[in-house]
């Protein structure tokens, strides 16, 4: 091999201009509306085949340190039926929209800073990704199945990424989303090479939250010393408290009132300490449910629990927005035609959207606790991260810390702090292959409201190195 050779093999290498390009070369992306500045990575737009008829829309940026060396994430926004292009439009990913709607902005601390990060819509009928019959009610485990059918199509179209590390992170349902779908990666026949998944501030068991959610609104000044006093009295037994499915009308009607102040009256349910984005008129009228908690009421309906009247006396609308949550600008930007044009979405589709009532209203939740998904992963040596933001209310931090500790698993690093930029950034316990952290101060959305001590976390967890 002569010495120029051996230079180009090295530029090619680096550069990850040696894949194999037949494949996905239409997906990607060269250039983008409102983008002044020139990326130092790659990025692909494109369509995944799920189960027959279904395509989900898939956004990859590679790593901008080592693409071919560093690890593939998986990302998934939950909702359910809520877009994952959120999380990069707003939380981890190479760059944001800004306000105006019309130009983007880099994000110095961006996941794919260390790996190569793959955003996918799910399930079909969520943002772009869509099905032929146009039929979009489903369920956990059709959903697990369809993005495992993505993944392989995935690693079909991009080969030369089957090699490196591969996890997946889910955020709120995606506490649904990612322990179902690693447990088919870990028991699949598909050359995928797993090593561990990751749920931030997810749903992981419907009674632990329910039941913590109680402890943390009073402990965090939400409910006066009367109610507390008299849920104690109508809901608990000898020192045991029942604030799930309990069936005394009395502490019913009890929790009606707790967690309606916690969901409709005004506060900012995905954190606490932040204002509402339109106002309180905005929370608990226009918005007052978000998908997550209108299929809390689902569930609280078999059990003929919670008929929630708004404690402002009116009958609260739903709506596909998020509550308190401003995302007009990626709205804006996604449906603008020259962006849908640069990352390859057909021009037949609807307008995006951050949530999807028509995959929401009609989801079928199967997992009321994913514990015995999380054993079966952790008896195959996968590594687990549980993480949250502790002023978040949706999926708190109490309920998930409850959650790991009944795993049962023996206790190898005791709860203690963690350090992000010379200061506290929350607090951790580990137990074996699985550790449950907090971020101090971080709401829901923690990539988005503490983004440095998320992208710290974030390589501690990909790099298995001490918190």
């Amino acid at each position: 091999m002569t010495s120029m050779s051996f230079v180009s093999l090295v530029v090619c290498f680096l550069a990850v201009s040696c894949l194999t390009w037949a494949d996905y070369a239409p997906d990607e992306v060269t250039e983008l509306p409102g983008m002044s500045f020139k990326p130092n990575y790659r990025q692909w737009s494109g369509y995944l085949k799920a189960s027959p008829g279904k395509f989900l829309h898939y956004w990859f940026v590679t790593s901008q340190r080592d693409p071919l060396k560093d690890p593939v994430v998986l990302w998934l926004n939950g909702g359910p039926g809520c877009s994952s292009l959120d999380g990069f439009l707003s939380e981890n990913g190479p760059f944001h929209v800004n306000d105006d709607g019309a130009t983007l902005y880099e994000n110095k601390f961006s996941w794919n800073r260390i790996a190569n990060v793959l955003y996918l819509e799910s399930p079909a009928g969520v943002g772009y990704s869509y099905s032929d019959d146009q039929k979009y009610k489903t369920d956990d485990d059709q959903v697990a199945d369809d993005n495992y059918l993505a993944l392989q199509s995935f690693f079909a179209k991009f080969p030369n990424f089957t090699q490196n590390e591969f996890f997946v992170i889910g955020e709120s349902y995606g506490g649904i989303y990612a322990p179902t779908l690693s447990q088919r990666v870990a028991t699949g026949t598909a050359k995928i090479n797993f090593k561990g998944f990751a749920v931030g501030n997810g749903l992981s068991s419907y009674a632990l939250n329910d039941q913590s959610l109680i402890y943390f609104g009073y402990y965090h000044g939400l409910f006066g010393e009367q109610l507390w006093t008299d849920l104690n009295t109508n809901c608990c037994d000898k020192g045991t408290c029942n604030f799930f499915n309990n069936s005394k009308e009395s502490c019913i009607t009890l929790l009606s009132q707790a967690f309606s102040i916690v969901y409709d009256s005004g506060l900012n349910e995905y954190a606490l300490y932040m204002d509402c984005e339109g106002g309180v008129r905005a929370r608990a009228y226009e918005r007052s449910m978000s998908h997550l908690f209108r299929n809390y009421r689902k569930h609280w309906d078999t059990f003929q629990l919670l008929k929630v009247p708004s404690v402002t006396g009116q009958t609260p609308s739903v709506s596909e927005v998020p509550p308190c949550i401003n995302s007009t600008a990626q709205m804006n930007w996604l449906n603008r035609g020259d962006v849908r044009k640069a990352l390859h979405i057909p021009e037949t589709l609807p307008p995006w959207d951050i949530c999807s009532d028509v995959v929401g209203g009609q989801y079928t939740n199967i997992y009321p606790t994913v514990k015995d998904v999380y054993l079966k992963l952790l008896s195959l040596g996968v590594r687990a991260l549980v993480y949250n933001g502790d002023t978040d209310m949706a999926c708190n931090f109490l309920g998930d810390k409850w959650f790991v500790e009944q795993l049962n698993q023996k206790t190898t690093t005791k709860y203690q702090s963690w350090i992000s930029d010379d200061q506290i950034a929350g607090f951790y316990e580990q137990y074996g292959n699985i550790t449950f952290l907090t971020v101090k101060g971080a709401g829901h959305m923690v990539p988005q409201w503490a983004p440095g001590p998320a992208l710290d976390m974030f390589q501690s967890f990909l790099s298995n190195i001490p918190y």
